[in-house]
């Protein structure tokens, strides 16, 4: 069952959906295809599709499909999972992606703040090349920090949440 599957209107919702978002990610620097195939994960109930499921949804060929989930799965966005009982593959959507996604962006920054404050020493900090590559390196310094506190917080705004939910759900007696 694809996520898809409905009545017309339901199916066009999700349609719009899915390239209003692909349309955000592409915008943002994403490849398009790729884009494409991760919205329509993300609107599927399960987080998963199949090859078929996705070139029949997005209308493209499976190559197009393999080359998006490819490129997804480089960059650990997407993951690969076999049908059991079958040689069919799944795509799924990791767990908590966005996180996942920052935190490895975090370890970025950092690298790049590094990178760049051995470029100011190189370049010195008596010139405007120095003093420009420091200021950058002290933004992803800045961001790396922020990005931190950020990821703390949404851990404690998720487990509240949860908290909330669980004690909303009427007990089993």
């Amino acid at each position: 069952m694809t996520s898809t599957e409905g009545t017309p209107a339901q199916e066009d919702a999700v349609s719009r959906f899915v390239e209003r978002f692909a349309g955000e990610l592409t915008e943002a620097g994403m490849q398009r295809m790729a884009s494409r195939v991760f919205a329509a994960l993300l609107a599927s109930e399960t987080a998963s599709l199949t090859s078929a499921d996705l070139a029949a949804q997005l209308k493209i060929s499976p190559a197009a499909v393999s080359g998006a989930v490819r490129y997804l799965t480089q960059v650990g966005m997407v993951a690969r999972e076999r049908e059991p009982g079958t040689r069919r593959e799944r795509y799924v959507l990791h767990n908590e992606i966005w996180y996942e996604t920052f935190t490895r962006r975090d370890q970025i920054l950092l690298r790049w703040e590094k990178v760049l404050r051995d470029g100011a020493a190189s370049l010195g900090a008596d010139t405007a090349a120095g003093a420009r590559t420091t200021e950058t390196a002290d933004f992803f310094a800045f961001m790396q920090e922020e990005m931190l506190t950020l990821m703390d917080r949404w851990r404690e705004r998720k487990a509240q949440r949860a908290a909330d939910e669980a004690a909303q759900e009427p007990s089993a007696s």
